[in-house]
């Protein structure tokens, strides 16, 4: 043990790991592991590099810190109102805890989420192995935009990082199993020390009982443990890697004695402000539809609406969908992609006419979206069996904001596109039926 003590503190007389754990704890809170398992005192934080090795001397084998950012973290104390903390609060961090008992499962997995990441067009994500099994993923406040549905995106937290976590796991969940489903069921059970009967879930495999994507232990003044701070459990660093390095990893390079310290985990420097915009947006969207969003936050949901087997005639659409349908945009543009996909699935067009229409509207606008981009979200929202409302009327992240709210008498009676179409088309046919009584 003192064997292993010494090579802990000899890891943490490294001026080059000292400036990296110091740089990630800026403006957060610590939490200390020591050698007995238990924390520190909190709230705690780390100021000085030297500050690294001297609680290595005293024992401390782990780092961790807040996903929260905060103005003066060690104003926090155990009983704070939710009002106190968001007051004290200046932002977070979105960081997902990709784990499995298995590390070339939770790879798959860490893979897929990055790849649902980019989808949104967020270019600066940053990973690290866990130092033990799994991975974080995380995106810096910066990329987030200043508010989300007219709340301060600060104000957001657990809610948001929980919300746009459960979004991503549906995005992933069919990828995720067709490509777990690779190695059998025995094997997948073995791997992770389960019963075969835990894998399933209403009698279908379930493969977040293979890797986990936690959305539920998140709560305010959580901690995950810091770049280049070892994993106790492990011995091994929880090591920055580079994206495009983690299918051929192994944990092997995640070693004390050869890990190098070239990478920041969170790095903003490069990230632009609010290019997590359409992520969180489409997250806490997504989540309405289902009800699924977190208690304590009053977003705007949709209105259940009765549906409706036939398609609805372009001629019974709203002014706000004719206009999007025209083209012409410069702003906007993936959100009005985002609009008029939901929009007509929910209206009962087939994908083939949804393809259709959605490339022919590109090309009208002024700067076309990629045709690749276009494709993907296409793909993905005709995998997607149930049907999801675009945003609702009064939701000015969309339609006022793009510029073609277009109010009429109908309008005033409906909370959704959807419901104005389907509103036009029956009085239509009861207009018609009347007529033909006469």
């Amino acid at each position: 043990m003192n064997d292993l003590n010494n090579s802990y503190l000899n890891y943490y007389k490294r001026k080059d790991v000292q400036q990296k754990i110091v740089e990630s704890a800026r403006n957060k809170e610590v939490g200390i592991l020591y050698k007995d398992n238990n924390f520190g005192k909190r709230p705690d934080i780390l100021q000085y590099e030297n500050d690294v090795a001297e609680l290595a001397k005293q024992g401390a084998i782990s780092f961790h810190i807040s996903e929260e950012i905060w103005r003066s973290p060690l104003q926090l104390r155990s009983g704070m109102s939710k009002k106190e903390l968001d007051d004290l609060r200046t932002g977070w961090d979105l960081v997902l805890d990709v784990d499995s008992k298995h590390l070339e499962y939770s790879k798959i997995a860490a893979i897929l989420v990055i790849g649902a990441i980019k989808f949104h067009n967020i270019k600066n994500i940053s990973v690290k192995f866990s130092g033990n099994l799994g991975w974080h993923i995380g995106i810096p406040f910066k990329a987030f935009p200043d508010k989300v549905n007219n709340i301060d995106t600060k104000l957001l937290f657990p809610e948001g990082l929980r919300t746009i976590a459960a979004y991503l796991k549906e995005v992933i969940k069919q990828h995720l199993t067709t490509q777990l489903l690779q190695y059998t069921i025995d094997e997948l059970a073995r791997n992770t020390n389960q019963e075969k009967e835990k894998l399933l879930k209403s009698g279908k495999f379930d493969p977040f009982s293979i890797v986990d994507i936690d959305t539920i232990l998140i709560s305010s003044r959580h901690l995950f443990r810091a770049p280049y701070s070892i994993n106790e459990k492990s011995s091994l660093v929880s090591l920055p890697v580079p994206e495009d390095e983690i299918k051929d990893f192994t944990s092997e390079m995640a070693r004390p004695d050869v890990v190098k310290t070239d990478l920041l985990f969170l790095d903003d420097s490069k990230v632009e402000h609010g290019e997590a915009k359409h992520l969180i947006i489409q997250a806490f969207d997504f989540s309405t539809k289902y009800k699924k969003i977190e208690p304590g936050i009053q977003l705007q949901t949709s209105k259940t609406y009765e549906d409706n087997s036939e398609k609805i005639p372009q001629e019974f659409f709203p002014g706000c969908i004719k206009k999007l349908l025209a083209g012409n945009l410069n702003d906007g543009r993936k959100r009005s992609l985002f609009i008029l996909i939901n929009f007509l699935k929910s209206t009962n067009y087939s994908n083939e006419e949804i393809k259709s229409i959605l490339n022919e509207w590109n090309q009208k606008n002024a700067q076309p979206l990629k045709q690749g981009y276009v494709n993907s979200q296409l793909l993905w929202h005709s995998r997607q069996s149930k049907k999801i409302l675009p945003p609702n009327c009064d939701n000015n992240m969309y339609y006022e904001n793009i510029g073609v709210k277009d109010p009429d008498e109908i309008c005033l009676k409906c909370k959704n596109p959807v419901n104005y179409a389907l509103r036009a088309y029956r009085n239509s046919q009861r207009f018609n039926t009347g007529k033909r009584r006469k």
